[in-house]
């Protein structure tokens, strides 16, 4: 592989975007280049958008709705360093420790053996077991909510979201030679003043291959539009764009599921860029990348988004579940696409928790489920669902604080040495995650779909199964009449079926036992909800007490407001009157002053006459 245009890398380890690269280079991680870890992880969930994503966490990059754990103290100064010896270097609940003569991890990075053999590595896996694969060089930036595929022998991953901010970044990870690199693209000639920055800077959306394309379905970016976007990676000639859809699409959404079923994109539910919850489902025929709205009937499910969706049969599509602002679901959907109608069948076994955020992927005809959080933790189990029988099933439990109890991350399946291997990346769980798990699935017998009738046909189908058994039964009795059968009955057969019944009574009453228990503990739940619920009722009519109390008093001042304004108003026409009479009296002032210079005057020359002096001329 080419090395391409080496990139220079900030003190943090992170890679400076430089323009006018070999868009059909790579640029490949220095393997002693510096390090990069989460200073300050943001409590997800904030209720804004500034991040990747409607926060996208849970988060402060996308909806938030919740916070699954709280971030973690800052690392102390001088901790950071490849260089300094250390011991045990401890995140959380986590400890590594770097006496390990294979793979020692610091903060992030791992040293490995570069003659380890991939092949090898995955054939000596145990079963069911996630293992953290040794990775050579530096890796990508943590992060959750970002998009995942495997095509050929590479882990592509697309965007995300990290500390607030979206990612737009494309990042390849080579299975065959252990190490990681930044995929370079160009613009589509047509698309104009975008950038592949701008255009792939997205969180919450969801990827398929399709040809030699990678498309990016929806997301939350910082330029949402008004309809759903479907963004394009070729391969081949490392270009990007927008693709060209007709119909009427869906409305910007994050947080969506996307399933594929032979050439058509089955889209659902999502929370869209004004926080709105969704369940519609809508169709894109990729031969003409063409939009529908699917009408389905039957109990819709409730609103949800950062569920995971999959496709049994090329039939059904199965959604698992996910949450609103408030509730995260557990429950199981099915969706017959050819009677378009919703079903919510019973599912036996293992008892599953709410959890949204998780990631799932399809093998055969089992559905893995990875991950996925609620309001309290992360979930650490990994579940399987086997498909034809509808039964869950526990595989395997992570510790609390394992990368793999995140919400965020991605799942993938890749086939190395002949056999399909699930390979997870990302995710958030108080901490940012950017570490490959691989786990190397246990062999399952296949069985023929199951399909999942509509009520009205399972009560049709009933009725035919009874009346096939009344018939049966009959033809039997007529047989009997005839020549009679002498059964033989085996005691020790029928003392291993009474044992084997004993067993099941067992097991089922240790399930009656821990279902009252869980009745119990949700009892305790409700009347402390209630308890809440009540105390904040009593606070609430206070301050509506107090409301109503302030609202008088502003009523009041308003109304002693207009009356000042009003003599404010006055004071205008006083001011005039007061003008007007000033100049009366400097008018009169004037005329008093004229009269009594006449008077002098007249006085002066009466005297002057009597006197007999002479006048003066």
């Amino acid at each position: 592989m080419s090395t391409g245009t080496e990139v220079p890398v900030s003190p943090l380890g992170v890679a400076v975007p430089t323009k006018f690269l070999d868009p059909s280079s790579f640029m490949v991680w220095s393997a002693n280049a510096l390090l990069s870890f989460d200073i300050s992880p943001e409590v997800r969930r904030s209720g804004n958008r500034s991040n990747g994503g409607p926060s996208g966490g849970r988060f402060s990059g996308g909806p938030r709705h919740r916070s699954i754990y709280k971030p973690p103290p800052p690392p102390p100064p001088g901790s950071g360093s490849l260089l300094e010896p250390r011991r045990r270097i401890g995140f959380g609940d986590r400890e590594f420790s770097d006496n390990c003569s294979e793979s020692r991890y610091f903060m992030g990075t791992e040293e490995t053996r570069k003659d380890m053999d991939i092949d090898s590595w995955c054939l000596d896996l145990s079963y069911d077991q996630w293992v953290p694969l040794p990775v050579s060089g530096q890796r990508p930036s943590a992060r959750y909510k970002h998009a995942a595929a495997v095509v050929d022998d590479k882990l592509y991953i697309i965007g995300g979201s990290r500390n607030g901010r979206y990612l737009s970044d494309v990042q390849a990870f080579d299975f065959k030679s252990l190490t990681w690199s930044s995929v370079r693209l160009k613009m589509e000639p047509q698309i104009g003043n975008w950038s592949p920055e701008n255009l792939l800077s997205t969180s919450g959306h969801t990827t398929i291959t399709w040809g030699n394309k990678l498309l990016l379905i929806g997301g939350h970016s910082k330029h949402d539009s008004d309809s759903m976007p479907v963004r394009f990676i070729d391969l081949e000639s490392l270009q990007c764009g927008i693709v060209e859809t007709s119909g009427k699409a869906p409305a910007a959404r994050g947080g969506h599921s996307a399933s594929l079923v032979g050439s058509k994109l089955i889209v659902f539910g999502g929370e869209d860029k004004k926080r709105r919850l969704l369940n519609d489902v809508h169709i894109l025929e990729l031969e003409t990348m063409s939009w529908e709205l699917l009408e389905a009937t039957q109990t819709t499910p409730a609103p949800r988004f950062d569920h995971t969706a999959a496709v049994h049969g090329d039939r059904y599509l199965v959604v698992f579940g996910g949450c609103s602002h408030s509730i995260f679901f557990c429950d199981l959907h099915v969706l017959d696409l050819q009677t378009k109608e919703w079903s919510q069948p019973e599912i036996p076994g293992d008892m599953i928790s709410p959890r949204a955020g998780h990631a799932a992927v399809t093998i055969g005809e089992s559905w893995y489920v990875v991950g996925g959080g609620d309001n309290k933790s992360g979930c650490s189990e990994t579940l399987m669902l086997n498909m034809p029988k509808l039964v869950w099933s526990t595989l395997t439990t992570v510790k609390e604080r394992d990368p793999l109890a995140s919400e965020g991350l991605s799942v993938c399946s890749a086939l190395i040495a002949g056999e399909i291997y699930l390979v997870a990346f990302g995710g958030y769980n108080g901490k940012y995650q950017n570490e490959i798990f691989f786990m190397r699935p246990k062999p399952r017998n296949s069985s023929r779909p199951k399909i999942f009738q509509s009520p009205a046909a399972a009560a049709a189908a009933a009725s035919v199964t009874a009346a096939y058994a009344l018939a049966k039964s009959e033809k039997l009795d007529f047989f009997e009449t005839e020549e009679p059968i002498k059964l033989v009955v085996n005691k020790k057969d029928v003392s291993v079926e009474l044992d084997a019944v004993r067993e099941d009574k067992k097991v089922m009453e240790l399930s009656l036992t821990e279902a009252r228990q869980e009745n119990s503990r949700l009892r305790e739940k409700i009347e402390e909800v209630n308890n809440t619920h009540a105390e904040l009722s009593k606070e609430l009519l206070s301050v509506q007490g107090q409301l109503a109390s302030e609202r008088s008093r502003c009523f009041k001042l308003e109304a002693q407001i207009a009356e000042l304004q009003k003599v404010l108003e006055s004071f205008h026409s006083i001011e005039s009157e007061v003008e007007v009479l000033r100049k009366q009296k400097s008018a009169l002032e004037q005329d008093m002053e004229h009269a009594a210079a006449a008077t002098r005057q007249g006085s002066g020359g009466l005297l002057s006459w009597l006197s007999g002096a002479p006048r003066s001329s």
